[in-house]
């Protein structure tokens, strides 16, 4: 078995996947001619994005639809990068909210905590050194 997706439901595909290139980098892979559904080059794992009216479509019991205006669930995406400053800043500067401000852990790894523009919780951090 191998890990292969990990599926956001959001409001605007089209738009969440554009912030997700501006924000960090990340580029289009596929997207429906229909725009409910888009996929994401982002490393071993692939971001997904799904439309509500898609999840709505699948998930015939239902599901809870994340918003900025309140706390994020308890699930974060994380991203390591060299420059987390820079790209911290980036992020920011498109769109992103701060919701932890990057600080250094005790096993010297730098870590901050922003949500996307549909209230997901992001994690920016400098990789682990072994």
């Amino acid at each position: 078995m191998k890990y292969a997706y990990t599926i956001l439901y959001v409001e605007d595909v089209k738009k969440t996947m554009s912030f997700y290139e501006n924000a960090f980098g990340f580029q289009n892979k596929f997207i429906t001619p229909e725009h409910d559904y888009g996929e994401l080059l982002s490393g071993e794992t692939t971001i997904a994005f799904a439309s509500h009216s898609l999840g709505n479509s699948n998930l015939k019991k239902g599901f809870k639809q994340l918003s900025i205006h309140e706390e994020p669930n308890g699930i974060e995406m994380a991203f390591t990068t060299e420059n987390i400053e820079t790209d911290f800043k980036n992020a920011l500067a498109v769109g992103a909210v701060e919701y932890e401000s990057i600080t250094q852990k005790p096993w010297g790894q730098k870590v901050g905590y922003l949500r996307d523009i549909n209230g997901f919780l992001i994690e920016i951090c400098t990789p682990i050194k072994h």
